[in-house]
């Protein structure tokens, strides 16, 4: 059985949470926050959550365990089988990972931790979250899921990453990000009421409690 090591409240870390709930695959999980001890980078080269580990080793980033749950449990597939119809949904979710959410994370400090961020910060990410969205526009397809008809990998990252994004551009900028993208808000709704996706939002809820006492810790 393979054991996934996180916490609830990581965005990156419930992708794949919802990756194995949308295929019932049965999995231990343990606690754990980010960390560069030794026993733990021997898990997880960079101290990075998620990671998965496996009867064959461990694996961490987490377009790369999407790929391997796929491999190794593919019904029902989050990847289409055909090969260019596959680079779509990865191409959909490196958008929104390096475009929106990894712009926006600039910007959690402030947003989430009532800590200040440069103006020249924010006027970046501002910019790179108008492009991100731009760009994702010009890819996606909205029918009613990123790449088409069909729920896939690209809406994992879409649920939680372009999310994030949205919240910021809000709180930081007073602009609503999805107003960019037509169907992204309906989307984003189909999405959420999800069953399996809102267990997962309650996990998050009730994770945020220990999470927010971690952070306090490092201060």
């Amino acid at each position: 059985m393979m054991t996934l090591y996180g916490f609830d409240v990581s965005n990156y870390y419930n992708m794949i949470k919802l990756a194995l709930a949308y295929k019932n695959i049965e999995y231990k999980k343990v606690v754990v926050y980010p960390n560069q001890s030794a026993e733990f980078l021997a898990l997880s080269p960079m101290g990075k959550v998620p990671m998965l580990q496996t009867e064959q080793g461990c694996l961490c980033e987490s377009s790369v365990i999407l790929e391997y749950i796929d491999s190794t449990h593919p019904s029902p597939a989050i990847y289409p089988a055909d090969p260019f119809a596959a680079a779509k949904v990865k191409e959909l979710a490196k958008i929104c990972e390096l475009y929106l959410e990894l712009p926006a994370r600039r910007c959690y400090p402030e947003v989430f931790f009532g800590q200040h961020v440069s103006l020249e910060t924010k006027k970046e990410v501002k910019r790179t979250l108008f492009k991100g969205m731009e760009a994702l526009v010009r890819v996606a397809k909205f029918e009613p899921y990123l790449a088409g008809n069909e729920f896939s990998a690209a809406d994992i990252f879409f649920l939680y990453c372009a999310e994030m994004a949205v919240i910021v551009a809000k709180k930081a900028f007073e602009i609503d990000l999805l107003a960019l993208a037509p169907g992204g808000k309906e989307l984003l709704s189909i999405l959420k009421d999800m069953p399996l996706v809102q267990q997962i939002a309650e996990d998050r809820k009730l994770a945020d409690i220990e999470f927010k006492k971690y952070i306090a810790s490092l201060n």
